[in-house]
């Protein structure tokens, strides 16, 4: 069971999905205070009788480890690490269609 668990609802932002770059991107910044770092990007279908949504999301894990005494200053760390890198991922690709 991981340490922290930090869902992004990247498509949801974005419209899109995660490219590979972008996924290695972030997971370079979060290695920059974890020693290991899951990423798992997927497209979640959420179905009934009348409606359907697909949504891209990217989730991070990161497994307990002895440096970290605090798991919640950690999950914020990472919560703020993720919004940043979404954010960049809108702008440039905004950018790059504008």
């Amino acid at each position: 069971m991981p340490a922290v668990a930090v869902h992004v609802n990247f498509g949801v932002f974005t419209g899109r999905e995660a490219t590979l770059a972008e996924i290695d991107r972030l997971a370079a910044s979060l290695l920059d205070r974890v020693p290991h770092v899951t990423i798992v990007s997927e497209v979640r279908h959420e179905i009934d009788r009348h409606s359907e949504a697909a949504v891209h999301q990217v989730r991070i894990e990161i497994p307990p480890h002895e440096d970290e005494a605090q798991p919640e200053q950690l999950e914020g760390w990472v919560v703020d690490r993720a919004e940043r890198w979404a954010r960049q991922c809108f702008a440039e690709r905004a950018t790059s269609t504008a």
